[in-house]
C-alpha cells in the first residue's frame, strides 16, 4: 500500500511559526511534525509516500529529500498554493498512488497511532475507510457517526474524522472542478453507506494552533512519546 501525507496547506491560524516554515516542518520534541508520520509509515512497512506540497513548497523535499535516510520512497505533488483543497490535491496525485486503494494522513495532527491496526484492503462496494477519534475540545460536534462498521451522518453520537483513512482511488475520479473540498465527497459516499470506519482512543491532536503545538510539545516532552 502506498500512503500520502497531506502537507498543502497554508497554515494561518498557526501564524506567525509557518511565515517562513511550512506547517508539516514545524517541530515537535526537535523532530519536525511530518517526519513523526514518515517513519511511523516505514515502521508499518508503507515505503512508497507521496506529499502534495504548496506554501513555501521547496523546503520540505530540501529537508526530508528522496527519502532514502528514513528508509523510504518520497515523491512530490507540487501545488499552487490554495489551489486545490484536499480533494483536489488527492485527485491531481492519483497517478502516483496508483489503482489500488491508499493511505491518506493529514500532515498537520499527530497521534500515536500505530498504522499497522489500519484494514490492508477496503471492503466490497466501499471507497474509504475512515479513522474517527474522541472529539476536541475545538470540534465538540464531531463528524460522523458510526454504526457496526459504517459510517453515518445521522446518529446523535458523532466522532471526529482524524484526517488519517484508507481511500479507493475510485472516489476521486468525477472530481472535475477545482479546487475541491473533501467533506462533500465524503458525505456523498457515507450517505451511500460507501464508508466503514474504526473508532481510534489512543493520543491524537490536531496541530492547528500555537497553542497545540505547544501543548503536544509539553505531552511529549513529559511523557517521551514518540
Amino acid at each position: 500500500m502506498k500512503a500520502m501525507i497531506l502537507a498543502a496547506g497554508k497554515g494561518e491560524r498557526m501564524r506567525p511559526l509557518t511565515t517562513h516554515t511550512p506547517k508539516p516542518l514545524l517541530k515537535i520534541a526537535g523532530k519536525p511534525l511530518i517526519q513523526y508520520h514518515i517513519e511511523k509509515l516505514v515502521a508499518a512497512g508503507i515505503t512508497d509516500i507521496i506529499i502534495n506540497i504548496a506554501w513555501l513548497a521547496d523546503l520540505i523535499p530540501q529537508q526530508l529529500g528522496d527519502g532514502s535516510k528514513f528508509g523510504c520512497r518520497l515523491h512530490y505533488s507540487r501545488e499552487e498554493v490554495g489551489a486545490l483543497e484536499t480533494a483536489g490535491g488527492i485527485k491531481q496525485a492519483l497517478d502516483l498512488l496508483g489503482n489500488e486503494a491508499f493511505l491518506i494522513v493529514n500532515g498537520d495532527v499527530w497521534t500515536d497511532l500505530n498504522f499497522k491496526i489500519l484494514p490492508n484492503t477496503l471492503m466490497p462496494n466501499t471507497m474509504a475507510h475512515l479513522v474517527l477519534v474522541n472529539n476536541p475540545a475545538h470540534h465538540p460536534q464531531g463528524d460522523f457517526g458510526i454504526a457496526g462498521d459504517y459510517l453515518n451522518l445521522e446518529n446523535s453520537q458523532k466522532w471526529t474524522y482524524s484526517g488519517i483513512g484508507i481511500y479507493s482511488p475510485e472516489l476521486f475520479l468525477n472530481v472535475k472542478k477545482l479546487p475541491a473540498p473533501l467533506g462533500p465527497l465524503l458525505k456523498q459516499a457515507i450517505g451511500q453507506q460507501q464508508v466503514t470506519g474504526q473508532i481510534y482512543q489512543g493520543i491524537w491532536s490536531d496541530i492547528g494552533t500555537p497553542e497545540r503545538l505547544a501543548q503536544m510539545e509539553q505531552a511529549l516532552t513529559e511523557n517521551s512519546l514518540g
